[in-house]
C-alpha cells in the first residue's frame, strides 16, 4: 500500500511540477512585458544616487529594477515633502480649510508619488512570487522523482 501511495504521490508531482515552472516563466515574461512596455528609464549622471547607480540609463523591465526606481521615486517624494506622507499631508492642507494651494500640489505629488511606487513594488513582489513558483516546480520535480523511485525499489 505504502508502494502505491509512493508512486500516486511521486506521480503526481512530477506532472505538476512542469506545468509550476511553466507558470513562473510565463509569469516572468508577463511582468518583464508590463513592465518595458511602461517605458520606464533612469536617469543617467547626476540624477541618480550613487545606491542605484549601477542601473543609470536602464529600461526597467525586472523586478528588481522595479524596486530600485520604487527607491528612486521615494527619495524623490521625500525630498519634495520634507520626508512627510500622503496622509500627513492631507491631514495638514484638510485642517487648513482646503484652500492652501500649496499644500494642495504637495498632496498631489505624494499621492502620485506613492501610488506609482505602490505599483512598481507590486511588479517587484509578483517576480519574487514567480521565482518562488519556479523553485517549488523544481522540488517538486525532484520529490516526484525520489517518492517514484522509492515506490519501485
Amino acid at each position: 500500500m505504502i508502494q502505491l501511495i509512493l508512486l500516486v504521490a511521486g506521480a503526481a508531482l512530477v506532472v505538476a511540477s512542469p506545468i509550476m515552472i511553466a507558470q513562473g516563466v510565463i509569469g516572468r515574461r508577463t511582468v518583464t512585458r508590463e513592465l518595458t512596455q511602461q517605458r520606464i528609464t533612469f536617469p543617467t549622471g547626476a540624477g541618480l544616487p550613487t545606491a542605484l547607480s549601477r542601473y543609470a540609463g536602464r529600461t526597467v523591465s525586472t523586478g528588481a529594477e522595479a524596486r530600485a526606481y520604487s527607491d528612486l521615486i521615494a527619495g524623490h517624494v521625500a525630498a519634495a515633502t520634507g520626508g512627510r506622507t500622503y496622509a500627513e499631508i492631507a491631514d495638514e492642507w484638510q485642517a487648513g480649510e482646503r484652500d492652501d494651494e500649496r499644500l494642495r500640489r504637495l498632496r498631489e505629488t505624494a499621492f502620485m508619488g506613492q501610488s506609482l511606487r505602490g505599483t512598481l513594488l507590486g511588479a517587484y513582489q509578483a517576480w519574487q512570487i514567480t521565482l518562488l513558483v519556479i523553485g517549488l516546480g523544481a522540488l517538486c520535480a525532484a520529490m516526484g522523482a525520489a517518492f517514484v523511485a522509492l515506490a519501485l525499489r
